[in-house]
């Protein structure tokens, strides 16, 4: 008799999972996850670059369900491959870059605080069921369906964790201003995913400021790196301050629209402090109109203020999170989703 199958390791031989388990996708599993939604499992949703292979509502459930999430998560996952299939994000530019960003997705509104996705301590990282397995769920698509496999289709030379999970809701409860969503005009009871395309989280540590001034400008340098593509392209970038940054700064009388501006004016950088080293060249300062001999000329982080994603999220505490940004072939994404 030959010896029984091991369902995990089965799956951990082939290309099917991240490098860990995943559960099972049964045929029982699988109409288990469906029942998390009304919608045809043969809708496809998107079509998964570079590969371009259809995403359908089955294909999507499989995936939540390796991913380890529950029924009532496979509305954000669907939602989320709807707005990252869009033309104006570039999943194919991604999935075959040299690059480590990944899809980083804000969800706001009344269904997250639900199902139970997290926007406080630890937000980033382990620990929550609904942040880690949507996040994940949504890797094993890029990977299986649009194969975006490490040295296959994918180009990447170190990836990033961030690829493994990246999902996360705003600290509703904590935050002085209105969401990330209804600062684009969403109502309140609207469920909102965003997406950008970004670096892994760089925390900026700041327990010194007292007024919102020189915390911004702290932050802003962050955002300056001379090693980040959004240095020298218009492309998405995201700031998450923790509830005591944005609280300070909301204490001072200032809106979320106006820290979202001053960090627009703030992240410049003399082109003479950045030429010598990262990403310059003497064509890309041309292409934002700038002599290549004008040491003075100002670099600006954010080229469209609508590329800056600002929202609020973490625990209590002096630290904000500065993700940076791709390239402008790749724009911020953002669309309501139904459940």
């Amino acid at each position: 008799m030959a010896d029984k199958i091991d369902e995990f390791e089965f799956f951990l031989q082939k290309e099917w999972s991240d490098g860990l388990p995943v559960v099972t996708p049964t045929e029982a599993r699988v109409q288990w996850m469906l029942s998390g939604t009304k919608l045809d499992p043969e809708k496809v949703i998107g079509h998964i670059a570079p590969a371009g292979e259809p995403a359908s509502v089955r294909t999507i459930a499989i995936h939540a369900l390796m991913a380890g999430c529950k029924p009532e998560y496979l509305p954000v996952v669907i939602g989320a491959v709807e707005v990252i299939t869009r033309e104006e994000f570039n999943l194919g530019g991604v999935q075959c870059t040299m690059h480590g960003v990944a899809p980083l997705m804000i969800v706001n509104g009344p269904y997250a605080k639900q199902i139970g996705l997290h926007g406080g301590n630890g937000c980033f990282g382990p620990g929550f069921r609904a942040n880690t397995t949507i996040g994940r769920a949504i890797r094993l698509l890029l990977l299986n369906v649009g194969d975006g496999i490490p040295g296959g289709a994918s180009a990447t030379i170190f990836s990033s964790p961030i690829r493994y999970s990246a999902c996360l809701t705003e600290n509703a409860e904590l935050s002085p201003w209105e969401s990330l969503a209804m600062s684009r005009g969403y109502k309140p009871d609207d469920n909102v995913i965003s997406a950008v395309m970004v670096e892994a989280p760089r925390l900026h540590f700041d327990d010194v400021s007292t007024e919102p001034e020189r915390l911004l400008r702290g932050i802003a340098d962050s955002m300056t790196s001379t090693g980040s593509w959004h240095m020298w392209f218009a492309s998405g970038i995201a700031v998450a301050m923790s509830p005591q940054h944005a609280g300070l700064c909301a204490a001072a009388g200032m809106s979320r629209a106006e820290v979202h501006a001053r960090l627009c004016e703030l992240a410049v950088r003399r082109q003479g402090d950045i030429r010598n080293g990262g990403n310059w060249r003497p064509e890309r300062a041309r292409a934002m109109g700038a002599d290549p001999d004008d040491d003075d000329y100002l670099i600006k982080a954010v080229k469209n203020p609508a590329t800056l994603q600002l929202f609020v999220a973490g625990g209590r505490g002096p630290i904000t999170a500065v993700c940076h940004g791709w390239n402008d072939s790749s724009q911020p994404v953002h669309g309501r989703y139904e459940v």
